[in-house]
C-alpha cells in the first residue's frame, strides 16, 4: 500500500499542465528515442517481426481489471471449459463461472470487500487481546517471551501510524481550508493571477499559510502565463489533490488502522484459522474499485492492433484477473489461493504490484510460491513504494523462504524508474536493496487503461513490474522451451548497465548521492530488446 505524502512539488507534478513525458516513453529505446524506456517497439520492428508466438496467460493479481474495458475486452482470459453465468462449475475446479478469473476477497451472496485492515492492525488486534497489560516478567517461556516483544513492536509501531494519520488528516483539513479562506480574500478565481498572489498581504495567519503552500505548488507546476490561462483547471486539481491526501487519511483512521472494523466474517464467510482453505469468493474479478488492477493489466498487455487508446507489451496474451487485494493490506490466505488459482488454470507469468511489512502466515505463501515454482510459473513482484532498503525492512511476499537461506529461483522483485535522465533517474518513491531487489523498470508517469474505457498516468513499483511481467510474457509467447528461471536469467542478465557506476539520488533523500549499482543485485534496467536477443541464443525455437 502506498502513502500519501503531501509534497507541494509532488502535487505540481499531477497537474495536467505540468511536465509530463511521451504516453508511450516506457516501450521507446534508450538509444533511438533517448528515452529510459526498455525497447519494447523496437523489439517487434527488428527482431520479432515474421516471428511466430504462441498465447501466454499472465495472471493479474490485484484489486480486480475491468474486462469490459476497450483495450482489455479482446485479451481477457476465457475460461474455455467453463459455461458463462450458468451457476454450476462447469470445468469442475471448485470455482463457479469463473470465466474471467476469480473474486477471493468476496462472498457467495455477490458481496465484496472494498476496504480492509492493514496487516498491522490486524495483528496488533490479535496479540493486544493476549498481551495488553501485561509485563514480561508475566511470562516464563522463551515463546511468550518473544510474542510478548513482537506484541511491544507492533503496539509502537500501530501508535505512530495512528498519530500520522490524525496528523495528515488534520494537516490536509487545514490547508484545504487555508487556500478557500485565502481565495475568498482575494476575490475568487476570476481576480486571480499568479502576480497578483505574490503581491498579496494575507489578512490571517491561516491564509498566510495558504498562501505559502499555493506558491510552492504552482511555482514548480509551470510559468505565470501557463497557470493564469489555464487557472480554473489549476484550482480544481490543486484541490483535488489536497482532498486525495485527505481522503486517504480518512481511510486510514476509518478502515486501515481501525481495530474495531474487521470484515472478513461478514463478507467472505471463510474459516480464516485455515490458511489452506479453498473455494471461498465469487466470481467477481472486477470488484468494486478496479483502477489499480486495470491500469497494472493495460501496461502487461493492452491490445496492441485496435488503434484505441494504448499499446500493451506482449502481443500475444491473455490477461487473468484474480482479486485478492483490497484498499488495504492484502491477506495471506488470499494470496496464497490466488497464486495457486492462477498456475492450475495455466497462467505462465504472474504479477504481484501489491506488497506489506508485516505477514500473518508467510509460511502459507511460501508453500504457494513453491507450487508455482515446480509447475514452472514466473512470480514478477513489485519492490514497493516507501523509499526503503528492502535488504533491512522485509517488504512482503518476499522471495527468501521463512526460517531458511534458499529464496525462491522463479520470483523477481522490480524497483521503480524514472523518465526523468541523470540524477533522477530512480523514482524518489521506491523501495530498494542491493541483495532483495533484482533491477530496475519504468514506473514513474506510466499512461495505462483505468475502468470505463479510460486512461491514466499512475506511478509506483506497482507500474514497474507489470513492464517487466509483460517482458516475461513476450518471452514466453515467443520462446516457449524456456523455463520460469531460464527467463528469470535472461531478465537480469540482459539489463542495461550504463548507469552502473553513475550517481542517482537515494530514494527518501533530497540530494543524498548513491550509486545506482548500490540499489538493486544487478545495478540495471529491463531492457526487452537485449533480453529478446539473449532469448534467442538459449531457445531452440528459431
Amino acid at each position: 500500500m502506498k502513502k500519501y505524502i503531501i509534497l507541494v512539488s509532488g502535487i505540481a507534478t499531477t497537474l495536467s499542465f505540468a511536465q509530463k513525458p511521451a504516453k508511450d516513453w516506457f516501450l521507446l529505446d534508450p538509444e533511438q528515442d533517448k528515452v529510459n524506456g526498455i525497447s519494447v517497439e523496437r523489439t517487434y520492428k527488428e527482431l520479432l517481426k515474421d516471428k511466430k508466438s504462441t498465447t501466454v496467460i499472465v495472471g493479474v493479481l490485484d484489486s480486480g481489471v475491468d474486462y469490459f474495458h476497450e483495450d482489455l475486452r479482446d485479451v481477457m482470459w476465457n475460461n474455455p471449459r467453463e459455461i458463462p453465468n450458468n451457476g454450476i462449475d462447469d470445468d469442475k475446479n471448485g470455482y463457479v463461472d469463473d470465466i474471467h478469473g476469480w473474486n477471493f476477497i468476496g462472498g457467495k451472496d455477490g458481496r465484496n470487500i472494498d476496504k480492509d485492515n492493514l496487516e498491522l492492525t490486524r495483528l496488533y488486534r490479535k496479540y493486544k487481546a493476549k498481551y495488553e497489560g501485561k509485563n514480561e516478567s508475566d511470562f516464563k517461556s522463551k515463546e511468550e517471551k518473544k510474542e510478548f516483544a513482537f506484541y511491544q513492536k507492533l503496539k509502537e509501531d500501530y501508535e505512530n501510524e495512528y498519530k500520522e494519520a490524525e496528523m495528515g488528516l488534520n494537516q490536509m483539513q487545514f490547508l484545504l481550508q487555508a487556500i478557500d479562506s485565502l481565495m475568498s480574500e482575494i476575490g475568487g478565481i476570476k481576480n486571480f493571477s499568479y502576480e497578483k498572489l505574490k503581491q498579496y498581504e494575507p489578512r490571517t495567519q491561516k491564509t498566510k499559510q495558504g498562501k505559502f503552500l499555493l506558491l510552492s505548488i504552482l511555482s514548480k507546476a509551470g510559468t505565470a502565463e501557463e497557470i493564469d490561462k489555464n487557472k480554473e483547471d489549476v484550482f480544481k486539481q490543486v484541490n483535488d489533490q489536497l482532498k486525495k491526501g485527505y481522503d486517504y487519511y480518512e481511510t486510514q483512521i476509518k478502515y486501515h488502522l481501525n481495530l474495531d472494523f474487521d470484515p472478513r466474517a461478514e463478507i467472505v464467510g471463510d474459516n480464516y484459522d485455515n490458511p489452506y482453505e479453498k473455494f471461498y469468493g465469487n466470481n467477481d474479478c472486477k470488484g468494486p474499485d478496479s483502477f489499480h488492477g486495470t491500469h497494472v493489466a493495460g501496461i502487461i498487455g493492452a491490445n496492441r492492433n485496435n488503434n484505441l487508446g494504448i499499446k500493451g507489451i506482449a502481443d500475444n496474451v491473455r490477461i487473468m484477473s484474480v482479486r485478492c487485494v483490497p484498499d488495504g493490506d492484502e491477506r495471506d490466505k488470499d494470496v496464497a489461493n490466488a497464486i495457486i488459482y492462477a498456475v492450475d488454470n495455466g497462467a505462465k507469468v504472474i504479477n504481484m504490484s501489491f506488497g506489506k511489512k508485516y505477514s500473518w502466515n508467510k509460511k502459507a505463501v511460501d508453500d504457494a510460491v513453491k507450487y508455482a515454482e515446480k509447475k514452472d510459473v514466473l512470480l514478477v513482484h513489485a519492490a514497493g513504494n516507501e523509499s526503503l532498503n528492502i535488504d533491512e525492512i522485509t517488504h512482503y511476499p518476499s522471495k527468501k523462504f521463512e526460517n531458511s537461506k534458499k529464496e525462491a529461483s522463479n520470483f523477481i522483485d522490480i524497483g521503480a524508474l524514472n523518465w526523468k535522465d541523470s540524477l533522477y533517474i530512480v523514482a524518489p518513491f521506491s523501495n530498494y536493496g542491493k541483495k532483495t531487489v533484482d533491477a530496475f523498470s519504468p514506473g514513474v508517469d506510466i499512461y495505462s487503461t483505468i475502468p470505463e474505457g479510460k486512461y491514466e498516468f499512475a506511478s509506483g513499483t506497482s507500474m514497474a513490474a507489470p513492464t517487466v511481467a509483460g517482458v516475461a510474457a513476450v518471452l514466453r509467447s515467443y520462446f516457449p522451451d524456456l523455463t520460469a528461471k531460464q527467463i528469470k536469467k535472461i531478465l537480469v542478465e540482459s539489463v542495461r548497465t550504463n548507469y552502473k557506476n553513475k550517481k542517482v539520488i537515494k530514494p527518501g533523500t533530497k540530494d543524498n548521492l548513491i550509486e545506482f549499482s548500490e540499489l538493486s543485485r544487478t545495478g540495471g534496467i529491463i531492457n526487452m530488446y537485449d533480453a529478446v536477443k539473449m532469448a534467442m541464443k538459449m531457445s531452440k525455437v528459431k
